[in-house]
């Protein structure tokens, strides 16, 4: 970045400082996450780094946690339980969501601070309050340990995102766009589809994939919905760091910082194609 030419030399030291800050802020953030990716790689079945990782000998790495991950059938089926739950759970949540704060976005719409609130409570009771009530409400209607049971709970959880998300798209959306669609002779379908969806669409994806995080990484509800054949991946986690200690939890681990990374890099570029479309680019 250049330098302003007005820049004095205590506001360069203050800049430099602030940036300095800056960086170790970031570091004491991303070290825990970081570490744990060489450690994946760890050749003995520990989660310390060894003499041989340390002084780079190619014979302490190893890939053994991975194909133990990959060969592993409890663990192949918590993946895949995980990654079924929670794309059917971000599928609904994103719709419900979406439909939610269209309709709250109106202005005839009556007690919309009241509605919103109750939608995005969610977030603000404890979590182990929600799965205690979730749990009775399934449990009385026999419908715990299915995937019925968890995949709502999960859209309970993930719906608030997608609300906070597309509501935030709105309240930046220019209303003349739609007059402007509808005095050229498209009706109302036709300026959802060709005007505002296009616009929303990186609220929608962003609120999408913090429902699907949220259900990918949800532990607390599961402990009590779950049964023996909707075991997901977190629950599969906590037993193996409670029953032993491998480093195949790394592995898995690493696999979701990659998958957390590229999302991300998804909503960036989400993001930046909004931008250029607001500026007609």
């Amino acid at each position: 970045m250049a330098r302003p030419a007005y820049e004095s030399p205590l506001e360069r030291a203050w800049r430099i400082t602030y940036l300095v800050i800056c960086g170790l802020i970031f570091f004491f953030l991303v070290a825990p996450i970081i570490v744990i990716i060489p450690l994946s790689f760890n050749a003995t079945p520990y989660f310390t780094f060894t003499k041989e990782m340390l002084s780079l000998d190619p014979s302490g790495y190893s890939t053994r946690w991975y194909d133990n991950l990959i060969n592993s059938g409890e663990w192949t089926r918590s993946i895949q339980n995980s990654f079924f739950i929670a794309t059917i759970s971000a599928i609904i949540a994103t719709t419900l969501g979406t439909l939610a704060a269209l309709g709250l976005s109106r202005r005839e719409m009556p007690a919309r601070a009241a509605i919103t609130a109750f939608l995005i409570s969610p977030m603000i009771v404890p979590l182990i309050i929600t799965a205690a009530a979730l749990f009775a409400f399934y449990a009385r209607i026999n419908l715990s340990q299915t995937y019925f049971a968890i995949i709502m709970s999960h859209v309970v959880l993930g719906a608030p995102f997608v609300v906070i998300t597309v509501t935030a798209a709105l309240s930046g959306f220019d209303n003349q766009l739609i007059r402007a669609s509808q005095s050229l002779g498209a009706n109302q379908t036709t300026t959802f589809f060709k005007v505002i969806l296009p616009l929303l669409t990186p609220g929608i994806v962003a609120g999408a994939l913090f429902a699907f995080i949220t259900s990918l990484d949800e532990v607390v509800v599961v402990l009590f919905l779950a049964g023996p054949k909707q075991v997901p991946m977190t629950v599969q986690m906590f037993g193996s760091l409670r029953e032993e200690i491998s480093p195949t939890i790394l592995a898995l681990a690493t696999i979701l910082v990659c998958l957390s990374i590229l999302l991300l890099s998804f909503m960036e570029m989400m993001r930046r194609r909004t931008e250029k479309m607001r500026a007609g680019g």
